[in-house]
């Protein structure tokens, strides 16, 4: 029996928060009550979250573990430590492994490693399409019964109206999430950063924001069409915020997440630092500012991290020729303290919102802190005072552009069916 004792409890499913303590047994929570009720027991151990943010674990709707077959820049077990680290119960796998996770046995084998190997939950998303080759739809029936929680193309968009229309009737059936990569291939045309006067001035090939805004405002269509449930990945733009917004205005059951990174940075920042290399790119201040309010006035519905991580070799070189991604998960909450909270764009509670009863939601699924259900949570300080060194994480990449930042506020402890996975030294 684990208790956590004389923490904050913040559970925005129940509406909560107060002061509570929390008691685990069996890897599901026995009670939460006030605090000091609990009494003492000899038997039991205690968790003194005194001054800390007790919340519901956090789940990362969007990740890369890269295995199988990309075991050299990430696997299931050193991501999912990662990802403990910073403060995520349940990560959601993409599939753009190798091969592709487009069929049940591949389902099968991530979910067989997370189990053998996994710190953390692992939810695998399965491709939409054959090779996430967008040509035909993939074996979307056999991953539901082996285990997927919604379907993507992620690294690329679903090609082309007519597939995407195919996966979304198809989905509705199973009530899966399909999970777009916004991107107009042809607009974007090998472009490397976001187009405009950071582009020219660095000399780079420029994507116009318009390359995720145009296949955002297709697959919205596609959804009022189908009335499949369309979530945009990465939403990086201040137009294709506006689609979310007026789709949601209209019923349609579609959803958007935004990752750290774009929230935080913008296209100024960019310099020949691989590091800086991300798909969608780093955006213009306008876009940061429409990203904010967005999350605030509650178009967004979820944080996720995009954890891209990518062996120092392979971003090692020119800026053009590396791949796209940067690290995400040790650095999520205290990106969203520093940009959301601590400057008050967001209360505590609806920062709380974007990783858990959010994410949860677009998967349509709830977990909320109460009696009986799994012991996943997440506890945080709001000024705990520390350095991200990307050397220290247990990834077995380095690629992030936050390597040496200060923090004031992140992860404290991570708890996942009753265990304690991560304390912060």
């Amino acid at each position: 029996m684990l208790v956590i004792k004389n923490g904050r409890v913040i559970d925005p499913a129940t509406h909560t928060d107060a002061p509570g303590d929390i008691l685990i047994d069996g890897g599901k929570i026995a009670e939460v009550a006030e605090p000091g009720s609990l009494g003492r027991d000899p038997g039991r151990e205690v968790f003194d979250a005194t001054g800390l943010v007790v919340a519901p674990g956090f789940v990362d709707l969007h990740a890369h573990l890269r295995e199988p077959g990309q075991e050299s820049s990430e696997t299931i077990e050193t991501g999912t430590r990662a990802a403990a680290r910073g403060g995520f119960t349940v990560v959601c796998s993409m599939p753009n492994t190798n091969p592709v996770n487009d069929n049940a046995a591949v389902t099968r084998f991530v979910l067989d490693r997370a189990e053998a190997t996994g710190t953390v939950r692992v939810w695998p998303i399965g491709a939409a399409s054959v090779g996430s080759r967008g040509e035909a739809i993939a074996e979307i029936a056999g991953m539901k019964e082996a285990g997927i929680v919604a379907v993507s193309d992620d690294g690329k968009p679903i090609s082309t109206a007519k597939l995407a229309r195919q996966v979304m009737d198809y989905c509705r059936s199973f009530d899966l999430p399909v999970i777009e990569h916004a991107e107009d291939v042809s607009l974007a045309g090998g472009a490397v950063m976001r187009e405009g006067v950071a582009s020219l001035r660095l000399g780079l090939r420029g994507m116009p924001a318009a390359a995720e805004a145009v296949c955002v405002a297709r697959d919205v269509e596609l959804a009022e069409l189908t009335g499949a449930r369309l979530h945009i990945a990465h939403l990086s733009s201040k137009a294709s915020l506006e689609q979310v917004r007026r789709a949601k205005s209209r019923g349609l059951r579609v959803t958007c997440e935004v990752t750290p990174h774009h929230f935080t940075l913008i296209d100024e920042d960019v310099s020949y630092d691989s590091r800086f290399k991300m798909n969608p790119p780093l955006a213009a201040r306008e876009d940061r500012a429409a990203l904010l309010e967005g999350l605030a006035d509650g178009t967004v519905d979820a944080i996720a991290t995009d954890h891209a991580p990518h062996e120092p070799a392979l971003k090692d070189v020119e800026f053009d020729r590396a791949p796209f991604g940067i690290l995400g998960f040790e650095t999520a909450l205290a990106l969203a303290l520093e940009q959301l909270v601590h400057p008050g764009r967001l209360s505590l509670v609806r920062m709380v919102e974007l990783f858990t009863r959010g994410p949860l939601g677009i998967l349509g699924r709830e977990r909320k802190i109460a009696a009986g259900q799994p012991a996943d949570l997440t506890i945080f300080s709001l000024d705990r005072a520390w350095t991200y060194q990307v050397e220290r994480s247990p990834s077995k990449s380095r690629n992030s552009p936050f390597d040496g930042k200060k923090f004031k506020g992140g992860p404290v402890a991570t708890i996942v069916a009753g265990r304690v996975v991560y304390r912060a030294n």
